[in-house]
């Protein structure tokens, strides 16, 4: 059964803000996009909410790159007895996102999304560093994606045609 709009089977999504909340989507939205990624996965899950100098730190430091990424995911270990009682973390950086948007012509809550919906999908064990693994994780996010009422984030020109604010 689908995460969405089943509250039985979400587990806890921490939303912690290091930096401004504006242009960054409601905590309930932020919420409901992790749950549909997750789809009933077993755990606690953390995004923070980051600006660009704690962003280019985490990426610094745990990446290599000297400037600030999108997102960043941080998957926990499971236990000896093999359960997983914290999925991992998750770093958005609000003002690369901002700009991604921007650039992108994308409205920034769909960019939202995205970001929040891929970087659940790396606690979840989906990467992109080979062909395969990018083909199955992006049919992924588009399937999630369209259930939540967005379109194709990898589409060129991007279309999108929201009858309202909240997904």
């Amino acid at each position: 059964m689908s995460g969405i709009g089943n509250r039985l089977m979400t587990p806890p999504v921490f939303i912690q803000f290091a930096a401004p909340r504006r242009g960054v989507p409601a905590v309930r939205s932020l919420r409901t996009w992790a749950w549909a990624a997750l789809d009933g996965a077993a755990g606690e899950l953390t995004l923070r909410i980051v600006g660009e100098a704690e962003g280019r730190r985490l990426n610094a430091r745990y990446r290599h790159h000297r400037q600030a990424t999108n997102v960043l995911s941080f998957a926990s270990s499971p236990l000896p007895d093999g359960s997983r009682p914290l999925l991992g973390d998750l770093v958005i950086c609000a003002p690369v996102v901002m700009r991604e948007a921007a650039e992108q012509g994308k409205p920034a809550r769909a960019h939202w999304a995205h970001l929040v919906v891929h970087g659940c999908l790396h606690l979840l064990g989906y990467d992109h560093q080979y062909d395969t693994q990018a083909e199955r994780m992006e049919a992924r996010e588009r399937e999630i994606l369209l259930r939540l009422g967005f379109p194709d984030p990898y589409r060129v020109p991007y279309s999108y045609n929201a009858g309202n604010d909240e997904h």
